[in-house]
């Protein structure tokens, strides 16, 4: 024993470290948190063009909720389930997607930033020859389409292509809808369906385009549905999907640079809700060895991974017969 009671192998300086990295987490966490409200209530949007003033004219000028911290947004999302997450700790089981009231919400505003508005300038060109056969009228799919907004914005851009979106989530189809409706694009069409049976009821060649943006992971049977995928594409179609970039093994994601908030997302919302409807559980930290290894299975011939400057979170996946 030392002078002061402790055993020998007790090490200050890491002990402090570790005490600091925590203290700094809290904080950390804590600003995640009034980063939400902030982005949520327009403060930031105010601020970003309003000469220093008073907390009275900030407020009067806070409207509307562009993207400027919607990630932040997931922190009390995840947090309100945190219960629910200990007791399937402890009974098994998992939280159902409508305990996320939310999370369609702010998976809009996510895919707006990395996907919808990225279509024409660095999505659509990783398949050379898309864009050209969309104009000229392709049929398309998107699975877990969530609100839709990404095929939205697909649909009015080529208005000769019909565009068809599948999401478990009624509220989020309903929504979607009344959003189509309302910008008048009429060559688009949301459904609600379960996608844990796509293996047996995809309707064979049907599609010359699918797309999956961050939604596979999550599903009760992803297997099952990457083999409707390949079954519903016509034979020089294409599946085009977006991804976790990560490793299968935690070894591989100890350096990675939103491991821990991606860590987070898949034990509280993208695994529980897998496991709720007695799915696999595979969570967004399934990882490209996963992936690949799926896509194999699911009888693709050809997949290419593509990284995106602007999506410093996902892999680009560009999967053939």
């Amino acid at each position: 024993m030392t002078e002061d009671g402790r055993g020998c192998g007790f090490d200050a300086p890491k002990a402090e470290a570790f005490a600091a990295r925590m203290r700094g987490a809290l904080n950390d966490g804590a600003l995640c948190l009034m980063v939400s409200v902030g982005h949520r209530v327009g403060l930031f949007d105010a601020l970003r063009d309003l000469p220093p003033s008073t907390s009275a004219a900030i407020a009067a000028r806070a409207a509307g909720d562009d993207n400027l911290a919607p990630l932040a947004q997931y922190i009390p999302i995840l947090g309100a389930v945190e219960e629910a997450i200990v007791g399937c700790f402890r009974a098994g089981g998992g939280v159902p997607y409508d305990r996320f009231p939310r999370f369609h919400e702010v998976m809009a505003e996510d895919s707006g930033q990395s996907v919808a508005a990225a279509l024409e300038t660095a999505v659509l060109p990783l398949v050379p020859g898309l864009e050209a056969r969309l104009r000229a009228g392709v049929r398309v799919l998107d699975v877990g389409c969530g609100r839709g907004l990404v095929m939205m914005r697909l649909a009015a851009m080529f208005p000769a292509s019909r565009v068809t979106g599948y999401d478990l989530s009624a509220e989020a189809i309903a929504h979607g809808r009344e959003e189509a409706q309302r910008r008048g694009i009429a060559n688009l069409d949301l459904q609600m369906r379960d996608l844990g049976d796509f293996d047996v009821t995809a309707e064979p060649g049907a599609f010359d385009l699918v797309t999956a943006f961050d939604a596979v992971h999550d599903q009760a049977q992803p297997l099952r549905l990457l083999r409707g995928i390949n079954l519903s594409l016509a034979r020089d179609g294409v599946f085009l999907m977006q991804d976790i970039r990560a490793a299968s093994a935690v070894r591989g994601n100890l350096d990675h640079p939103l491991g821990t908030f991606l860590y987070t997302v898949s034990c509280l919302h993208c695994m529980t809700v897998s496991l709720a409807q007695g799915g696999e559980g595979l969570g967004a930290m399934w990882g490209e060895e996963t992936t690949r290894d799926y896509l194999e299975r699911a009888g693709f011939g050809s997949v290419a991974t593509h990284r995106l400057p602007h999506d410093i979170q996902n892999n680009w996946y560009v999967v053939r017969k």
